[in-house]
């Protein structure tokens, strides 16, 4: 069913707003709970009174029996002009579809050190807003270079993630992620990867990680809810070693 957004909505002149992708598979959104829960309290973060039975009953009139890409955008809705509105409307809830392929799970990726930072200090660095340029300009990096996705750095230089997805480091049989503090997202695929690590003899780190510490860990990966986990091949033109990440991507897999 097709729907008309208004050109005084606030996502389209404002970027006022956020989004969610989760992958459906068999008319079941994977984690279906953890995505709503994460849109919520984004939007409420930013003060769009929108309903968890808004974002519901969307979802479920897009869910299909095919494997799907599920997006779901929340924005303020309209109003009058100026920066904060004394009023705004209802929110807007749009949910699109895109077809998904099981292929898209653990294809290798290379990467490439963005020249852009990511802010850990902006009020929006754990929320998923509409406002992506900084990480459509890396994307763009990463396309010039002939790579697939762009590593991302913090203000301070450390490792946040990559223009799509969560980073993880395997070290000596721990698992080293990047903390919600260094500007991450808080990503469904990334705390599920942190729930499962234990029962695979893996201890997990949330910590600041320096870039030069992937170039010697055993294993590079990335993480999100469509790709599940993407293993690193290379960055900069430097070849990463393979660890063996079998067992943890089944684990993730018997979720789904």
């Amino acid at each position: 069913m097709s729907q008309t957004v208004s050109v005084q909505d606030r996502g389209f002149t404002l970027g006022d707003g956020v989004f969610d992708t989760a992958l459906a598979r068999d008319g079941v959104l994977y984690a279906r709970a953890r995505h709503v829960d994460r849109l919520l309290l984004a939007a409420h973060r930013l003060g769009i009174a929108v309903s968890r039975d808004a974002i519901e009953t969307a979802i479920d009139a897009a869910l299909t029996a095919e494997p799907a890409i599920i997006r779901t955008t929340v924005t303020r809705g309209t109003a009058a002009r100026g920066l904060w509105p004394a009023n705004a409307g209802a929110p807007t809830v749009v949910v699109t579809t895109a077809p998904w392929s099981p292929a898209l799970v653990g294809e290798p990726a290379r990467l490439i050190t963005a020249t852009g930072r990511r802010n850990e200090f902006s009020p929006t660095a754990n929320l998923k807003t509409l406002g992506y340029l900084d990480h459509i300009l890396a994307a763009r990096e990463a396309a010039e270079a002939g790579v697939d996705d762009a590593l991302i750095l913090n203000t301070l230089g450390r490792v946040c993630c990559s223009t799509i997805a969560n980073v993880f480091a395997l070290i000596a049989g721990r698992l080293i992620t990047p903390s919600l503090g260094e500007g991450c997202l808080p990503g469904i695929m990334r705390a599920l990867v942190i729930e499962a690590a234990p029962s695979l003899g893996l201890a997990v780190e949330e910590r600041p990680l320096a870039p030069q510490a992937l170039m010697g860990a055993d294993a590079v990966f990335l993480t999100n809810s469509v790709r599940f986990l993407r293993p690193v091949t290379a960055l900069d033109g430097v070849s990463l070693a393979q660890g063996d990440l079998a067992a943890l991507r089944a684990a993730l897999l018997a979720r789904a």
